[in-house]
């Protein structure tokens, strides 16, 4: 039941985020610790603001409250990807490309560590620099993808 709530949200939720020039990363429908969550993850080139997420949770509400095929009490939450998503599809690589990574690959039975910077996304193919040379992978073989922030880069002043 709780997929074809998701496939219907998304055909909702999917032309509202549109419209507004923004991408749907990923759509949610569970019961968590505090009752039913839709939540509605968003982003923007240049980063999701505060107004993105009240323009997509208004006309969202406004839809659902029409539409009413949600027979549970929920709570709506509209949100960015945030630094600490995991990369799960090729358009997350796409995405992120020149952007710092690291991620764990399954090879049959052996399990590779990579860190570098994403490079190129071809379709599922992905190409990470690594200091010492260039590996591409299948995004099939990636157990876990995280982006890294190094924080030797930032600067401060006093």
């Amino acid at each position: 039941m709780a997929e074809t709530i998701v496939e219907k949200l998304t055909l909702l939720v999917g032309p509202i985020v549109e419209d507004l020039h923004l991408e749907l990363v990923e759509l949610l429908y569970r019961k968590e610790q505090h009752g039913w969550v839709i939540r509605i993850i968003i982003y923007a080139e240049g980063g999701i603001t505060l107004e993105h997420c009240q323009s997509v949770s208004r006309e969202v509400s406004y839809l659902l409250d029409v539409e009413d095929f949600i027979d549970k009490k929920y709570h709506l939450e509209v949100t960015s990807p945030g630094l600490d998503r995991p990369l799960t599809t090729p358009r997350d690589f796409e995405r992120n490309v020149g952007k710092k990574i690291k991620v764990t690959l399954v090879d049959g039975d052996e399990v590779i560590s990579v860190s570098g910077t994403i490079v190129k996304v071809d379709g599922e193919d992905i190409a990470v620099r690594t200091e010492s040379e260039e590996i591409e992978f299948h995004c099939t073989e990636v157990k876990k993808a995280k982006l890294t922030v190094d924080f030797s880069k930032s600067s401060t002043s006093r």
